[in-house]
């Protein structure tokens, strides 16, 4: 944003200098969904015929009945998926407030009984994983099954050891982040890291 003649940054974070471009690392990021998105979300309140999801986004989402998990009946929402289950699940529809609909129908779309979730921040989701020979390399080197959602959150599932080295990893990798002024070398630095 421009006042004055000076450059004002809306987000905190680290100054990018590259040529004539200027722009801001942010430090913290939302998730800004959109339909299509894979994301992880865990139940925070049970209706009757519906699920209230926190998808790591502003506004929780939307889970109904009609799109969740099997069949239940009417008022058995609870005994499908109650609060604090994780799900496995994908943006239907997201409406000009941002609040979205999400869905469960679909292949693989599922609860998630086992394994752990863990939260790394969106900027550094896309940084880190946008090229899929680090996230082939992650899961070769610890023999976990991993699943990346768009939404910042990471679904581990293996012996109690390699999960425990990828959640160490995942913390190095957070506090380097903090450290790096250029794009290039904090992503380079955190691909060294997970390799």
């Amino acid at each position: 944003m421009e006042n004055a003649g000076q450059l004002i940054a809306v987000k905190l974070g680290a100054l990018i200098e590259n040529d004539d471009e200027i722009s801001v690392m942010p430090s913290h990021t939302k998730y800004t969904p959109r339909p299509g998105d894979l994301v992880i979300g865990v139940v925070e309140a049970v209706q009757s015929n519906l699920w209230f999801l926190d998808i790591n986004a502003p506004f929780n989402a939307l889970l109904p009945m009609s799109l969740g998990p099997g069949k239940s009946e009417f008022g058995g929402a609870r005994n499908v998926l109650n609060v604090g289950f994780s799900v496995l699940c994908r943006i239907q529809e997201v409406d000009e407030t941002h609040s979205s609909v999400v869905t469960m129908k679909g292949l693989g779309l599922r609860r998630l009984d086992s394994g752990i979730v863990e939260e790394i921040p969106p900027h550094l989701m896309e940084s880190l994983f946008s090229n899929s020979d680090v996230l082939k390399k992650l899961k070769s080197s610890t023999d976990c099954r991993i699943i990346l959602a768009d939404n910042g959150r990471m679904w581990i599932d293996g012996n109690t050891d390699s999960i425990s080295d990828i959640i160490s990893r995942i913390d190095k990798v957070r506090n380097l982040s903090r450290d790096f002024s250029s794009i290039d070398s904090m992503v380079e630095a955190l691909q060294m890291e997970v390799y």
